[in-house]
């Protein structure tokens, strides 16, 4: 009779297979393969071997709670049959007295997630015998030219699918400040967690059985994912919070890295974590995307656009003062956003839509009833082909939707200006192999100010015409215009220029500072009025200062003044200002970010001049050292040095620290109270479990400031 075949053989063998699949970093004792490749296990007999011919060993492959054959989601195939109907393939590597070793792959486009194997062997004699060898994880490939994820670069993939640290960048386009994270995709338990967050996602509990089919799709299994980052329409990872009002939950700003989050979902019976905002929710989607294997990067968008109403026009309302307003349509031009991009396929568009496609999981609008965005093809974006799915006017409309300026007073609204070019900014994200910054704003659109930018704006602008996106009736009134000679400087310019619905500008005005703007200290500048006439002209300018988020929405102002300026024909004048940081530091908000507004009128004419500026405050970064040679489990000191950069003591001090493969979790350091310009320095002891890059990151929180960020690159050797 035939032999039996040893129990739980099925790991035995998986950090060979785990380390030529690119998954050794997330274990080496359960099998963890990619779609496409080949993985080989090794069948230990009693008795007697396998023998060709003689013996049948029948392979089954189930996924999901209703495995089924026409889905896919089961596979039945035999040793070295080349005609069998199932995708999924074994053969005959080598065969022994007592074992006999196989090489099984499934097909480039199977479902990704838990599989079972079992096997059934039917020997010459007549009997069968049937075995459940157990548990695989299958993921997608994108070192497999047949797997719509493949990516035709090792850079490129060491970078968007195994670097477990990265940047993501935030502040302004005037300060792009890195901020670290770790993404840790591949630490303990996290592959668990993606595969629950798949789980109970709102399609797996509507119909199990045809979400596990569905599963060998990246546009499918993205757009899951994208739903489940936020929990809007369900228990997914992330609560959003804009509100400034923290207290019963973390301040987005203070996070550094997904896996807290994850691990915290999780041990919570999936509860949404509280909270997030934009950089959070682009964050842990990237580590559950890579811990998947469709390759992802984090990406930054200055002053991006939210438009509520489809026209392509994000109108902004100021009042007489020149601070900026809410308004009812809620259009807003973010000071900075942040999503994801996806590398894929496209079979569904098409052809040359497929590559980067942006997901965006921060919830601003529902896409096909559910609060997720994308994949939308970043070519189709640059080319204005916003009638291909998903969700690409609305991403169109981040980068390239047209600003329109308008004074409300006494009950009645002035047009003041339509810029061209101030939607979509340095469009960032983190070089290959290195911790430079990439600006990619080229991918997403043609340069402004050129010909090809506006055709394919008009092209945009007509596409959603056509598909009955109806604005405003001002929207619909609304063409868009050449840029004047003002709002065509460079976008690297240190200031908003003059908007006058002229396109003959006689007077111009716009801000510069003095001094870099540093938490804890006077903001001093200076308003620059500019005569560009041959007549004198007689200004009365009101100047407002005030705090916002960075999704736009204004605080109330805290700083006003009013200055009256006459100039002499082809005359410069500056007016001198000061904030105090008794003035800011009370209504500052968690973005530091505070728009200074001057609106200026001449006393002979109805024309309006306004001119504003966004001031991020930086604070100091912590300084981290490593104190000696970092060897694969060998004691590591870190010193970590940091200052409270205010004139007055700050309290509730706390520093977390954290890395992947330096820390099994995350560190926290309460320090009570700081001094007022008090620098401090703690040492840290760790043992380092994986070798090779990592990256240290830290956070300081007190009760005055909630991000003082800083990080360190280190390699970690093998042990000795």
């Amino acid at each position: 009779a035939q032999g039996k075949l040893n129990p739980g053989q099925l790991n035995q063998g998986s950090s060979r297979n785990n380390v030529r699949h690119h998954t050794e970093e997330i274990t080496v004792d359960h099998l963890l393969v990619r779609r496409g490749q080949a993985f080989s296990l090794t069948l230990y007999f009693r008795n007697r071997g396998f023998q060709p011919g003689l013996d049948n060993i029948i392979f089954v492959v189930e996924t999901g709670p209703l495995p089924d054959l026409a889905l896919g989601t089961r596979a039945v195939f035999s040793l070295a049959r080349h005609h069998s109907p199932s995708p999924w393939i074994a053969w005959l590597e080598t065969n022994g007295a007592t074992s006999t070793e196989v090489s099984l792959c499934a097909p480039p486009t199977a479902a990704v997630g838990r599989y079972l194997l079992k096997i059934h062997i039917d020997s010459f004699q007549g009997s069968v015998t049937a075995y459940q060898l157990g548990e695989f994880i299958l993921l997608f490939n994108p070192w497999c030219p047949e797997d719509a994820v493949y990516l035709d670069s090792e850079p490129q993939r060491q970078e968007y699918v195994m670097n477990d640290y990265g940047f993501i960048y935030q502040g302004s386009k005037n300060w792009i400040r890195p901020c670290p994270w770790n993404y840790g995709q591949f630490e303990d338990k996290i592959i668990d967690i993606c595969l629950k967050l798949l789980d109970k996602s709102l399609h797996f509990q509507t119909d199990p059985a045809t979400d596990c089919a569905l599963r060998g799709s990246p546009v499918y299994v993205s757009r899951v994912v994208c739903a489940m980052i936020n929990s809007n329409d369900d228990n997914g990872v992330l609560n959003g919070n804009w509100s400034e009002n923290y207290t019963d939950g973390a301040n987005p700003a203070e996070w550094t890295g997904s896996v807290a989050i994850l691990k915290q979902w999780n041990a919570t019976g999936c509860q949404p974590v509280r909270y997030g905002q934009c950089w959070v929710f682009a964050a842990v989607m990237c580590t559950v995307m890579r811990c998947l294997g469709i390759p992802t990067r984090v990406i930054t968008n200055f002053d991006s656009g939210h438009d509520t109403d489809g026209n392509l026009i994000i109108d902004e309302y100021y009042d007489n003062t020149g601070r900026i307003l809410g308004n009812k349509k809620k259009d807003t031009i973010w000071n900075f956003h942040v999503w994801n991009e996806c590398w894929m396929a496209r079979k569904d568009l098409p052809p040359g839509y497929g590559g980067w496609q942006v997901l965006d999981a921060t919830p601003q609008e529902m896409s096909n009833g559910v609060y997720c965005c994308g994949p939308a093809s970043v070519r189709a974006i640059k080319e204005g082909e916003v009638d291909l799915n998903y969700d690409t006017p609305f991403v169109f409309s981040m980068v390239n939707a047209d600003c329109m300026s308008w004074l409300v007073q006494g009950g009645k609204e002035q047009k003041l200006h339509q810029d061209t070019s101030s939607v979509g900014n340095f469009i960032s994200t983190k070089s290959i192999q290195s911790d430079e910054r990439d600006d990619i704003t080229e991918n997403y659109k043609y340069e402004e100010g050129s010909l090809q930018e506006r055709q394919v704006f008009l092209k945009a602008l007509q596409k959603l015409k056509a598909r009955s996106f109806h604005g405003s009736q001002r929207g619909a009134e609304l063409q868009p215009s050449r840029p004047t000679s003002l709002s065509q400087d460079s976008p690297r310019s240190l200031h908003t220029p003059s908007l006058q619905p002229s396109d003959v500008v006689q007077v111009s005005l716009k801000f510069k500072l003095l001094d870099p703007p540093n938490m804890g200290q006077d903001i001093c500048f200076v308003l620059l009025a500019l005569n560009m006439s041959s007549q004198f002209k007689d200004l009365k300018v009101n100047l407002s200062a005030q705090s916002l988020l960075h999704d736009g929405s204004p605080l109330s102002p805290f700083w006003q003044d009013t200055a009256f300026i006459t100039l002499s024909p082809k005359e410069a004048k500056t007016y001198p200002c000061k904030i105090s940081y008794s003035q800011y530091s009370q209504y500052l908000s968690t973005d530091k970010l505070i728009r200074i507004s001057a609106l200026g009128e001449e006393k002979s004419s109805p024309e309006k001049i306004l001119v504003n500026k966004i001031i991020t405050l930086s604070y100091p970064s912590i300084t981290i050292n490593v104190l000696g040679a970092a060897v694969v489990n060998q004691p590591l000191s870190i010193q970590v040095i940091f200052s409270n950069p205010l004139s007055e003591q700050v309290e509730d001090c706390v520093l977390t620290v954290e890395g992947s493969g330096l820390f099994k979790k995350q560190q926290k350091v309460f320090l009570g109270v700081l001094k007022p310009q008090h620098r401090a320095s703690i040492i840290l002891e760790t043992v380092p479990f994986k070798s090779g890059q990592r990256q240290i990151q830290a956070n300081m929180r007190s009760n005055k400031f909630k991000d003082i960020k800083g990080y360190r690159n280190v390699y970690v050797d093998f042990a000795l």
